[in-house]
């Protein structure tokens, strides 16, 4: 990492767009690491019996190392792009960043078993190839050494923290036939949970890498379906079956990253990252992997937000999403059954209306209402008030009229909703946010002498 930095590896990596998959790596995934390494901690001190206190501890102090070499090396292109100034404050703040924010703090509120389920049996063992395998030799293909490093070590330790999870897992399995059905509760649980958050991994791979390895698609047939079926299958001997939600990660493959990627494409504005529309070429390639939902889903959308960069008119989403009760990611995914329908679930408790992203999502609310009626919901936080610095005074009388007034209204110095936002978030208005053309990004990048030639980049 240190002869990458002192041999200017910043201006070697293809295009200076796949800094943005960085800079979403070290706001959620890194803090994420680094909330791990608290939670195994306080197993370590907590639980009894020598071995399982033993391989909590080591397992916190794989997660702390893991969030110290990635900071490390992010550090670097910190020194040279946006985006990455503010990540831990960010990961308290930011909207987008309430999925994996809400993650950790779900399991850090459940018992010691549950959370080993969580984070070593269901995180570590069935999702996290699909983050540290893909996007990582993608950084390598990218010209990102030192990333690359920091990800292939992390899944190293990973393999190690799966067997702890498989471990525990079994020995509670075998101890009484009963306690069968309180694991599978978990798994169905923490497996949906998980997946949700790994959105952010199958944009980050489809759409963030300029020189592509693999699709999210492929790499879920290889590190998802084909692992996880083998482990199942293995467990299948105690009573266990494949997750709640199995089947409809397995038909989200084709659509997951896509669907994200609009997410952040239109909300950039209030985002620490830039997007960009993929050139003719990376659509092409989208269309290669995803001959049964691209073109007739996505590519539509792409070249209509194309035509409208091309006459001046580049389109942001100006109102906030709702999110997801659950998972607090915001609503944007589609039915299983039907590509083409919003899958919003709702269900009333008390006199009140909660929403969802999915049958999984409303599931798990349903199982355990008491801790989800308690979740802080950036949006709702954002529409009492309570996201702002003093001036504005979000919880002043007139606030919401001004609130409603100026959200959808182009950026207004004097008040605006996305301004109050962004101050509040420590995003730099047209430096951390907005379209990645002409940003200060590309335009330092250029002038630097960074490799910019490059095949399909819209650069």
């Amino acid at each position: 990492m240190d002869a990458f930095a002192q041999n200017n590896g910043h201006l070697a990596v293809s295009d200076a767009r796949y800094i943005n998959g960085l800079k979403l790596f070290i706001q959620a995934v890194t803090p994420l690491e680094y909330s791990i390494h608290r939670g195994y901690a306080h197993l370590g001190r907590q639980l009894g019996g020598a071995g399982l206190r033993i391989a909590c501890q080591l397992q916190s102090l794989d997660e702390l190392r893991h969030s110290q070499t990635a900071t490390h090396a992010l550090g670097n292109f910190n020194r040279f792009f946006n985006g990455m100034h503010h990540s831990v404050s960010w990961f308290d703040r930011l909207w987008y960043l309430a999925a994996p924010k809400s993650f950790i703090e779900d399991a850090f509120t459940a018992g010691p078993f549950e959370f080993l389920t969580a984070i070593s049996f269901c995180f570590d063992g069935l999702l996290t190839n699909l983050m540290f395998v893909p996007f990582m030799s993608g950084a390598a293909n990218n010209g990102d050494l030192a990333t690359t490093a920091v990800g292939f070590s992390t899944q190293s330790d990973n393999a190690r923290h799966m067997a702890v999870g498989l471990a525990a897992i079994t020995f509670i399995l075998q101890q009484d036939a009963g306690n069968a059905p309180i694991v599978q509760k978990w798994m169905d649980k923490w497996f949906w949970r998980g997946f949700r958050l790994l959105t952010l991994a199958a944009m980050m791979q489809d759409y963030m890498l300029p020189k592509r390895t693999m699709s999210w698609r492929e790499a879920w047939e290889i590190y998802g379906e084909s692992n996880g079926a083998a482990l199942f299958k293995d467990l299948a001997q105690y009573g266990i079956r494949e997750p709640k939600g199995w089947r409809d990660a397995c038909a989200a493959k084709d659509h997951l990253s896509h669907q994200a990627w609009n997410l952040y494409y239109t909300y950039a504005s209030v985002a620490a990252v830039h997007s960009w529309v993929p050139s003719d070429e990376e659509m092409a390639w989208l269309s290669e992997k995803y001959p049964q939902s691209f073109d007739q889903y996505y590519r539509p959308r792409l070249e209509y937000y194309q035509f409208l960069n091309q006459t001046g008119r580049r389109f942001y989403n100006h109102h906030l999403p709702m999110m997801c009760q659950t998972c607090q990611h915001p609503v944007i995914f589609t039915a299983t059954e039907a590509p083409a329908t919003l899958s919003h679930r709702q269900t009333r408790l008390n006199g009140e209306m909660y929403h969802f992203c999915s049958d999984p999502c409303r599931d798990i609310f349903v199982n355990e209402p008491e801790k989800y009626l308690q979740a802080r919901i950036p949006v709702h936080q954002m529409h009492q008030g309570h996201c702002f610095k003093p001036e504005p005074d979000g919880r002043a009388a007139d606030f919401d009229a001004k609130f409603d007034a100026t959200f959808d209204a182009e950026f207004d110095a004097t008040f605006d909703a996305e301004q109050a936002l962004l101050a509040w978030g420590h995003i730099t208005h047209g430096q951390d946010n907005l379209d990645f053309d002409g940003s200060p990004d590309q335009i330092n990048f250029k002038d630097w002498g960074g490799n910019v030639e490059v095949e399909g980049a819209q650069s």
